[in-house]
């Protein structure tokens, strides 16, 4: 019997690779940038499964053009790029990679805050460009006070969770926002759960860990970010399109909020020319937040057991549609 067929849109870490290609019919895309769209269409035309990134729209058209296509592996714990619901409708089962990316996630989050309100990014390049003519002064780089600030966590999941537990050793304020409570959460990190107007308002910093969808699109608009205090900072590396840049653009240029620390943006890759990119009150960074050694290898690990385990007729370890088992049972082996 010939082993399934898997097209993996980009070069993943050898760890994850080899398992694919231990079992199955592998083709990599070669290039650094993902296919284009004509090109992603006509590799899934044949292929049993699909290892995906976030930057591959994967849509009910590209679904109607797979025939074949049984599981979509994504190399991500997010998977707005993916149509699930015409993906169930069509029997396809979707995987992601959640916890692994857990605490690395967290660290760049917590590594942004603390570049931003100590202004690491404007003084490394103060130093570089030969500005630094004195020695010390009393008001060279001023920033703000990261330990026992107030820090508001919009989104309280796993990412958001371990954000507030450095925060705690910092011995930070921790407030949160959720749409239920997490007792065990408030426990363990002395948080307190507010409403979002109200953790707007009161927070030094504001963490963005919540997914895209419709109700978190635009989530922090104008009229939420006036709430701010003039001195307090964003720190988004969830997803772009949770922000309104343009709104943010504004605030920032005005000083209505003190900065903001972004991972992600409303369109990938930003470009160079994006207003946000000409003040110093921002630090940027391009969707990195998990680009850890240790954690790509165990996400590139995670994509290969996911469809081992649907071809071998197990339930993928991190299905994410689990009610496509109804429409398309797993045959077991």
């Amino acid at each position: 019997m010939p082993k399934p067929k898997v097209f993996v849109t980009r070069e993943i870490p050898q760890t994850g690779l080899q398992i694919l290609k231990q079992n199955f019919e592998v083709e990599v895309w070669p290039d650094y940038a993902p296919p284009a769209r004509p090109a992603l269409i006509e590799k899934l035309k044949t292929v049993d499964a699909v290892v995906s990134l976030l930057s591959d729209k994967i849509d009910a058209e590209v679904l109607s053009a797979a025939p074949f296509l049984k599981i979509i592996s994504q190399l991500a714990v997010g998977f707005d790029n993916i149509d699930v619901k015409a993906a169930t409708e069509r029997g396809i089962y979707v995987t992601n990679t959640p916890e692994v990316l857990t605490e690395a996630s967290a660290d760049f989050a917590f590594a942004m805050l603390m570049a931003v309100a100590r202004r690491i990014v404007k003084a490394d390049k103060y130093v570089r460009t030969g500005q630094w003519k004195v020695a010390w002064h009393p008001s060279m780089m001023l920033g703000h006070d990261i330990f026992g600030a107030v820090i508001g966590i919009i989104g309280a999941g796993r990412i958001g969770q371990a954000v507030a537990r450095r925060a705690r050793g910092f011995n930070m304020k921790v407030l949160y926002f959720s749409g239920s409570p997490k007792p065990e959460f408030e426990r363990e990190c002395d948080a307190t759960r507010v409403d979002l107007e109200t953790l707007l308002k009161t927070s030094d910093f504001v963490s963005l860990h919540v997914p895209l969808t419709d109700q978190t699109r635009m989530l922090i608009n104008a009229e939420r970010l006036a709430l701010m205090k003039s001195t307090a900072y964003l720190i988004n590396n969830s997803r772009g399109p949770v922000v309104d840049e343009n709104a943010l653009y504004e605030a920032l240029k005005n000083s209505r909020i003190a900065g903001a620390a972004m991972d992600v943006f409303a369109s990938e890759p930003t470009s160079p020319t994006n207003p946000i990119l000409e003040l110093d009150n921002v630090v940027v960074a391009p969707h990195i937040s998990s680009a850890s050694y240790a954690t790509r290898e165990k996400m590139s690990e995670m994509v290969a057991e996911n469809i081992i385990d649907f071809f071998s007729g197990k339930e993928p370890s991190d299905l994410v549609n689990h009610g496509v088992m109804t429409i398309n049972p797993i045959k077991h082996t």
